[in-house]
């Protein structure tokens, strides 16, 4: 389990593609359940337990149809196990390191400080998604980065609509 962290991290660090993490559909299973534990222990932060088991549950099936989407159309359906345990591990990394700042956020309400470190986190976010993309489809950085850039807008906008009172908007 270290070198798929590793390997995580190393995508994380634009090192490497989500080719080099193995296909696997018992490693899926394995990204889906930590994606979900971490994402779970952020929202619920903020939000009640319920709410957050809703919230993380869709944001995994957005996370896997935009993967099994963008590939089918991208003529790449193969390489769907690697490309969504990309997605949700390092959605996963960054998140473990969006924690802090969420509770500080939480508990002493937005700083400077905290709300720099989640517009960073945000940028990488978009750029590694960005370089995922670009590696599963065989595409041009900006291709990724675009498409990434949707995916994100889109993910974000569905939580808004499915989710308005947690979101704050109403």
């Amino acid at each position: 389990m270290f070198e798929i962290i590793k390997l995580l991290f190393d995508i994380c660090l634009f090192r490497k593609g989500p080719q080099h993490l193995p296909y696997s559909p018992w490693l899926l299973r394995i990204t889906i359940v930590i994606y979900a534990i971490i994402n779970f222990l952020m929202i619920n932060i903020s939000v009640g337990w319920l709410y957050a088991l809703f919230i993380v549950a869709i944001g995994i099936l957005i996370v896997v149809g935009f993967s099994w989407t963008m590939l089918y159309f991208g003529h790449r359906p193969g390489r769907f196990y690697q490309t969504t345990c990309a997605l949700l591990g390092t959605d996963a990394l960054i998140s473990f390191f969006a924690v802090p700042g969420v509770a500080s956020m939480a508990i002493g309400g937005m700083t400077l400080l905290a709300f720099s470190v989640m517009i960073g986190l945000m940028i990488w976010h978009w750029a590694i998604t960005g370089h995922i993309i670009r590696n599963a489809l065989d595409q041009t950085l900006m291709f990724g980065l675009s498409l990434a850039f949707l995916y994100l807008l889109v993910s974000y906008q569905v939580m808004v609509l499915l989710f308005p009172e947690v979101t704050g908007v109403e």
